[in-house]
């Protein structure tokens, strides 16, 4: 089997993320739009895939997640740029997306404070052995995060970084 990996052709490993992808608001004037991200290589057994976009780097202590889909199907290795908009109308029918640390269920783009070094942002998608998390609609992503790791499967992983003057 080959190796469970993730990417995106609009965002390179270890690269800095474009400006299209900032947050709108916080004081950032981006487009607030998800990229598109693709993936193989799942580990067999896998009844569902679950996506992230997390800043470890972000000065609250507990970094902050931008972005937490779940219940995507096994069939599903890719998602199109804006997939996140709030409604989730852009997902597959059977995914959901848990509320964010900007308080809205959808994408929260890149939006470090200005003048920090470039904050890292790590893109991740589990391989789950369930079809859908037992979680409410409105989880927290700390709740949908230990529901993710006590049914991984496994999981692929870049980042890439952002920064503002």
């Amino acid at each position: 089997m080959s190796e469970f990996m993730l990417t995106s052709p609009e965002i390179a490993a270890d690269s800095a993320i474009d400006q299209r992808f900032e947050f709108d608001g916080f004081g950032c004037s981006g487009r607030n739009q998800s990229p598109a991200l693709a993936w193989k290589g799942a580990p067999v057994g896998t009844k569902s895939f679950v996506l992230t976009m997390y800043d470890p780097d972000a000065p609250t202590g507990s970094g902050w997640w931008h972005w937490f889909v779940v219940d995507i199907p096994a069939g599903t290795f890719e998602l199109a740029a804006n997939a996140g908009a709030v409604g989730g109308a852009n997902l597959p029918a059977s995914a959901r997306q848990i509320r964010n640390d900007f308080g809205v269920h959808a994408w929260g783009g890149v939006c470090p404070p200005p003048g920090d070094k470039p904050h890292r942002y790590v893109f991740t998608v589990h391989a789950l052995s369930v079809e859908r998390l037992d979680i409410p609609d409105d989880a927290t992503a700390a709740l949908a995060g230990f529901m993710v790791n006590a049914t991984s499967l496994g999981k692929a992983t870049f980042t890439a970084t952002y920064g503002r003057s």
